[in-house]
């Protein structure tokens, strides 16, 4: 059972679950692989954290929330931050992640691959 201050705190890290894909959970449902977050000395709340994989998905699928329309209508420039932005944050050491990234952008791996070596030659 959580009290106020346990719904309080549930209520302040599910953007920060969201945002990650995650999915929240009762505690005494968590997995091996689940985060149980304590608040008081009690756990209130477990996390699922996504698959990589699907982690990519949300990001993209939020990448366009963001954008108000799909991915591939963006023009280049756009494009290529993105592609930059996503491999910062690790996008291209999921697997397949160039060929999910180009899909989502509608353009051929080749010119993700083309936008990663631009960014490393400037």
């Amino acid at each position: 059972m959580t009290g106020a201050g346990g719904e309080a705190f549930i209520a302040a890290v599910q953007p920060l679950v969201d945002a990650m894909g995650g999915e929240m959970l009762p505690p005494d449902e968590a997995g091996a692989d689940d985060v149980v977050l304590s608040w008081q000395g009690a756990g209130v709340v477990a996390v699922r954290l996504p698959q990589l994989a699907d982690s990519l998905d949300h990001i993209l699928a939020a990448l366009e929330r963001g954008q108000g329309r799909p991915l591939a209508e963006l023009d280049r420039r756009t494009k290529q931050e993105i592609v930059r932005g996503l491999e910062a944050r690790g996008a291209f050491a999921v697997r397949h992640g160039v060929e999910t990234v180009a899909s989502a952008l509608g353009v051929s791996r080749f010119t993700v691959y083309n936008y990663l070596n631009r960014e490393k030659g400037s």
